[in-house]
């Protein structure tokens, strides 16, 4: 791609300079635009991009906004804020559409249509940087070496499917550290859910053509490894080899039951993603299901966020094109609806895969059948989530009503901490607003404070609500920016409106101390106490300025809503407590030593049974240990000694 910007151009002026805004800001950049392909952004006076669009000619796209005339609400609500305009030249308008999709998931304006996504996509990977490839689930950048098979819906699709794998190909699917210290096959061997290549159980050639079958099938050839293994099978028959031809019909039944485990396994589709959009009540809900080797990967559903006139296939479009920006392109994409710029969307999509690359929106047959299921499944989704909505607002208007706030909290924070007789000490904040939880702003705290005693909890509780109003607090400080006129949809603030802290008055009083120390005493702060039997239902509300803690009646439901937000923080401060005592379980001191690789590990390991006996062995039986020269002993001993 090839292109050139034009930033801060006279017309707008430098961001902040008070120059004019509207028509005439826009009008002022006609001279310098050339009639070619590109990308455009309008930016506010306070220099934020407030919307990115494409053209296949700049010039007359942007004449056309400095009309100021003939456009619907929002697009004039976008004009009027305009304060400048930064341009990219392309060479194609394929290349306008990708850069486009990539700009809006890098600023988010306002104005655009905004995919929603508060967690990366599972993918199954198989590993080809060790000498036995590895299978295993994988989320985040792909920059290990290996092939990727996916995207999945659920990690939970992911984990299945692995299984199901693993009693078809019997790869291996632990981790380096085990398979180099393995000294004899491990239970998975003895079960038949891996060949164990870590004790040459097969020989590497053999391993690597499991890998290569697994491969395939995962590739969509599916078919052609089924009539492979029915004919091995046959073969082995003849040959009166039983056992041989047992191992083959067991790896037919697995690739059977991987199949037959899919809830729609259409027989002509391969590979394939189907979009299903419904809207209703001014909000969107698009449905993706995936299709790999013949096989449903389970689907996910999308909210996209848009302004409520923003027609449903202009929102798919928009969706489709983000959607791809970091996620591998299958050969088939259906869609429920058609849009304006599907042929080009297919052309850019294509240059992006560097393939072929269909948009259908098929009216018949199997694939009309897939769609017509999502748009079901979109259209239901929907429904409970406008339920949802208006009962989770109903709830919040009850809580102001019931702990006499100033207002409806839109943004709910609970905190709590967990630990073991002090050990592997953590915090834990969840959010929760209008629309039920908001698991992309939770956040964890490590306690690591000195002035933390171990088993303290109150000194826990204000270490982590002073890390996180501290820093709410210098953000606050920051020049607010200008009111510039309503948004299509209101942000989901940063800032609490309502603070829950898992205890009593000790707590509570911690938490107000916190608060008045940052400057931020106009957070409402409630303890929520157990009961005298730390029953369930006869929780204490502790509120500040009052004696005596506050009781609701027992079938209330905002008593059955705050127990909701409490047990939602309670399980994730448990869930990270225990994923960091696991971690700190499982950690091999060895690894800590410079110079200690997998391979004097293994030796290590192997010679004296453990990382304990490790460190209880003199210079002299560590210079025994093959691989272990006599500055190599004295390093490991030192390691051990000086930490005592």
């Amino acid at each position: 791609m090839s292109g050139n910007s034009t930033e801060n151009c006279p017309a707008g002026g430098p961001p902040g300079s008070g120059l004019p805004v509207g028509p005439a800001v826009i009008a002022g950049h006609l001279k310098s635009l050339p009639p070619r392909p590109g990308v455009y952004r309008m930016l506010d006076a306070e220099g934020t991009v407030i919307y990115v669009g494409k053209a296949r000619n700049l010039k007359s796209r942007v004449s056309n906004y400095a009309r100021g005339t003939g456009h619907t609400n929002r697009i004039a609500r976008m004009i009027s804020q305009t304060a400048s305009m930064e341009f990219v030249t392309v060479r194609t308008e394929a290349e306008a559409l990708l850069l486009e999709a990539n700009l809006i998931k890098r600023f988010k304006p306002r104005f655009n249509v905004l995919m929603r996504d508060d967690k990366s996509f599972p993918y199954i990977l198989i590993r080809r940087d060790a000498s036995a490839p590895q299978i295993l689930k994988h989320r985040g950048a792909r920059t290990i070496k290996g092939d990727y098979f996916g995207p999945f819906a659920s990690a939970g699709a992911v984990s299945r499917a692995i299984s199901m794998l693993q009693r078809a190909f019997l790869l291996r699917s632990c981790s380096d550290s085990v398979f180099e210290s393995r000294t004899r096959p491990c239970l998975l061997f003895q079960i038949k859910r891996c060949a164990g290549p870590c004790t040459n159980e097969i020989s590497r050639t053999d391993y690597l053509n499991l890998v290569e079958e697994a491969v395939r099938f995962l590739r969509g050839e599916s078919q052609s490894v089924r009539e492979m293994y029915q004919l091995l099978m046959q073969q082995a028959s003849d040959a009166l080899e039983f056992e041989r031809a047992a191992k083959y019909r067991n790896r037919l039944w697995a690739l059977a039951h991987v199949q037959a485990d899919q809830a729609i396994n259409p027989d002509n589709i391969e590979e394939a993603d189907v979009f299903a959009a419904h809207q209703e009540g001014g909000q969107t809900c698009i449905q993706v299901f995936f299709f790999r080797a013949g096989q449903n990967w389970g689907n996910r559903a999308y909210y996209p966020k848009a302004d409520k006139a923003v027609p449903v296939d202009e929102v798919l479009a928009s969706f489709v094109a983000q959607f791809y920006d970091d996620k591998p392109v299958p050969r088939l994409i259906l869609l429920s609806h058609d849009f304006e710029d599907r042929t080009l969307m297919a052309e850019a999509l294509s240059t992006k895969a560097e393939r072929k690359v269909e948009l259908r929106v098929p009216s018949r047959g199997t694939k009309s059948g897939l769609v017509d299921h999502a748009l079901t499944n979109a259209r239901e989704a929907l429904g409970r989530k406008l339920a949802e909505t208006s009962s989770q607002t109903r709830l919040l208007e009850a809580i102001q009503e019931r702990f006499n706030l100033p207002e409806m909290p839109r943004r709910i924070e609970v905190y709590d901490n967990s630990h073991i007789s002090g050990t592997n000490a953590v915090g834990a904040m969840i959010v929760a607003g209008p629309e039920g939880f908001v698991k992309a702003a939770y956040r964890k705290f490590n306690i690591k404070s000195p002035d933390t005693a171990p088993g303290d909890d109150y000194a826990m509780m204000r270490e982590i609500l002073t890390r996180r109003f501290k820093r709410l607090a210098e953000e606050t400080a920051a020049p607010a920016p200008a009111d510039l006129g309503s948004d299509p949809e209101p942000q989901f603030p940063d800032r609490p409106d309502l603070v829950l802290i898992d205890g009593g008055a000790g707590q509570l009083a911690v938490a107000q101390q916190v608060l008045a120390d940052v400057g931020l005493e106009d957070i409402s702060l409630i303890g929520v106490a157990k009961g005298p039997d730390r029953d369930a239902g006869r929780e204490h509300f502790h509120l500040p300025g009052r004696a005596q803690p506050l009781l609701l009646e027992t079938r209330d439901p905002v008593l059955y809503f705050v127990q909701r937000l409490r047990d939602e923080a309670h399980r994730f401060a448990i869930g990270t407590h225990r994923a960091k005592r696991s971690k700190s379980i499982s950690a091999n001191p060895l690894d800590e030593i410079e110079g200690i690789g997998p391979a004097r590990r293994r030796a290590l390991l192997t010679h004296f049974g453990s990382a304990k006996s490790v460190s209880k062995a003199g210079i002299e039986d560590l210079k025994a240990v093959e691989g272990i020269s006599a500055e190599m002993a004295q390093k490991v001993y030192d390691f051990f000694h000086e930490r005592g």
